[in-house]
């Protein structure tokens, strides 16, 4: 049996929602052990044109609540991008889950070939949902959640690809 379209999109979301909030408990744990101002951290950047960690686990937020909307046929949720500290952000992720959660295959599968149209800066972008998912919203999803990551191993919070794979 193939992989359907909410296998291949929010199921596969929903672990690294979990994961990001797991690794941002081991950095509130870092920053207790090394007597670190928790705020370095969410305010940490890789590049100075590059989102702080917040923003990228808002974007990662952001993708995901999007991906799950627009397969849908719905309007994303807003949540406003506030977010400046640990417990704020796991709140975040927390919503962002609960929300994903809420669209059930019935409402996404079978709208491989359905037309999703996003906004843009240069003109609106219309792709199939299938299209949107691989090309896009995983994509840009996956992108925002190894940035996290990356973040906070670059900060000395110790972390590894099995805490990215969420493996034991």
């Amino acid at each position: 049996m193939p992989l359907s379209l909410h296998e291949i999109s929010i199921a596969l979301m929903i672990p690294k929602l979990r994961m990001l909030s797991t690794l941002l408990e081991k950095a509130v744990a870092h920053a207790e052990a090394e007597r670190v101002d928790p705020a370095t951290l969410v305010e940490a950047r890789l590049a100075p044109d590059m989102y702080p960690l917040s923003g990228q686990i808002q974007a990662a937020s952001d993708a995901a609540k999007s991906c799950a909307a627009r397969l849908a046929g719905q309007t994303p949720p807003s949540f406003p991008d506030t977010e400046k500290t640990f417990p704020e952000l796991q709140e975040r992720i927390a919503k962002t889950i609960a929300y994903i959660e809420s669209v059930g295959p019935a409402q996404i599968d079978g709208r491989e070939d359905a037309t999703v149209t996003i906004p843009s800066r240069n003109g609106d972008r219309t792709f199939t949902g299938r299209a949107y998912v691989l090309n896009m919203a995983l994509p840009n999803f996956f992108f925002h959640v190894t940035t996290a990551y990356d973040l906070l191993r670059q900060a000395g919070v110790q972390i590894g690809k099995r805490d990215y794979l969420a493996v034991s």
